[in-house]
């Protein structure tokens, strides 16, 4: 609720008024300050002299042009404590949840990133038990990394189950563009694990304004500071989905009249994503922010500006796929990758590690070229017969998003698999590794 104070701007008189955005003129205002027009949130978003342009959030309908605009003399803020933990806010902040108003310290939000000196290489893995990450694509404490998908891919129970099972103190859920379907299943999911504890979400469902999803990714990682920073706390941060964040900034542009670049997109997409994935950080003293964050594709176009931006500042992808094979999602291992996973495997996990993803993945290849034949009315190979079979069953036990297991269990399963359908000889392995873990009574 707003309220008016002595020190605070007040004007009544706009000279514009667009479907997103008005103007006026106003002495002594901030970049990104918060104001009120007409009782609704509205943000500076332009200034070029006296003339002063706000974003209004909620939109421009029935604001007449002697509308009251309240300068708050700040950026939008939000008050941080340890009370936020299992609660759900809106893009404002606010609880939806019925429950009582926060506690705490008033913070901004879209505060600048962490100073380089205060960084710390990523060092520790972040477990998610999803083996198409967890033993090919390995998560980092500190890293930025999206998840690419169609639109009709299952990616909220993707980050509904990375919110379950990631080893990490502190979850924070942000989505914008939520159907109340997917808000409800969010809710119910996490309820009925008991995790709502190390929860905090933050909502914008489609019955929400567009605009008010600009504000989802900038308070969700103000709370992420605030448990990371002050507090020492592995935070995961999960954002769903850029692309409706996106899609929010290029309303805006276009209402601002702004001259769109590729795809439609404003000129300021690379910077804007930029802002938010560069939160991204490993503390010296152990806390640490590690972004997941959807991004779904427009009928798999990976060139389009929002993939193809995303792509320049973070740290590789996980893509999903459906394997009509056996019938399942699951994480491509040709098209996901994670590049500091290299950092942490076989050094935080077993020393198996790497030699068991590069088989694995290398003999799925192989099975993509017998099929290949296969479908070209080729003779088979027994090899390459024994390759397709594996492949089903990696699929199936390994790359399946709903395959939940510890990292020790993943390496198991791989070297079963290798002994139930390979030699020795034709894994590749080093003779030290394989007579360590090779399992005992297998048939090659």
């Amino acid at each position: 609720m707003m309220q008016v104070q002595a020190f605070q701007k007040i004007y009544a008189e706009l000279s514009k008024i667009t479907r997103a955005t008005v103007t006026l003129r106003a002495q002594g205002v901030g970049n990104e300050e918060l104001a009120y027009v007409h009782g609704r949130p509205a943000q500076v978003v332009s200034i070029h002299g006296p003339e002063v342009t706000l974003q209004v959030y909620s939109g421009t309908e029935g604001i007449p042009t002697n509308a009251q605009v309240v300068f708050m003399g700040h950026p939008p803020q939000l008050r941080v404590g340890p009370g936020l933990a299992g609660r759900y806010f809106n893009a404002y902040g606010e609880p939806i949840d019925g429950g009582p108003p926060v506690e705490g310290e008033l913070v901004e939000i879209n505060g600048p990133t962490v100073n380089p000196v205060q960084r710390q290489m990523p060092s520790e893995t972040i477990e998610t038990g999803i083996a198409g990450i967890d033993l090919n694509n390995t998560l980092v404490t500190g890293q930025k990394i999206p998840f690419f998908a169609d639109p009709d891919q299952p990616y909220n129970q993707v980050m509904a189950d990375v919110a379950l099972r990631a080893r990490a103190d502190k979850i924070i859920l942000g989505g914008m563009g939520l159907s109340n379907d997917d808000y409800l299943y969010y809710k119910s999911v996490f309820a009925n694990a008991g995790v709502e504890h190390k929860i905090i979400s933050f909502i914008n469902t489609t019955n929400d304004p567009p605009v008010e999803r600009l504000l989802i990714p900038d308070m969700a990682l103000a709370v992420a500071e605030f448990f990371a920073g002050g507090h020492k706390e592995k935070v995961l941060v999960l954002l769903t989905d850029m692309t409706l964040f996106a899609d929010a900034l290029a309303i805006v542009s276009n209402k601002m009249d702004q001259i769109p670049s590729k795809d439609s997109m404003p000129g300021s997409l690379y910077s804007d994503l930029a802002r938010i994935y560069e939160k991204a950080v490993q503390f010296p003293d152990g806390g640490s922010i590690t972004i997941v964050a959807v991004t779904t594709l427009n009928e798999g176009d990976i060139t389009h500006a929002i993939p193809d931006n995303t792509g320049y500042i973070t740290e590789g992808q996980l893509f999903l796929r459906r394997d009509t094979t056996v019938g399942k999602v699951i994480v491509d291992p040709f098209r996901s990758l994670s590049r500091l996973k290299q950092l942490v495997i076989g050094k935080q996990t077993r020393e198996d590690h790497p030699q068991i993803m590069n088989t694995l993945v290398r003999l799925y290849s192989d099975a993509a070229n017998a099929r290949t034949k296969k479908e070209n009315g080729f003779d088979l190979t027994d090899y390459d017969l024994r390759t397709l079979d594996f492949a089903s069953e990696y699929s199936r036990h390994l790359l399946a998003i709903d395959v939940n297991v510890s990292v020790e269990a993943m390496l198991d399963r791989g070297w079963e698999l290798l002994a139930r359908y390979f030699k020795k000889s034709e894994t590749g392995i080093k003779d030290s590794l394989t007579q360590k873990y090779w399992p005992a009574g297998s048939v090659h």
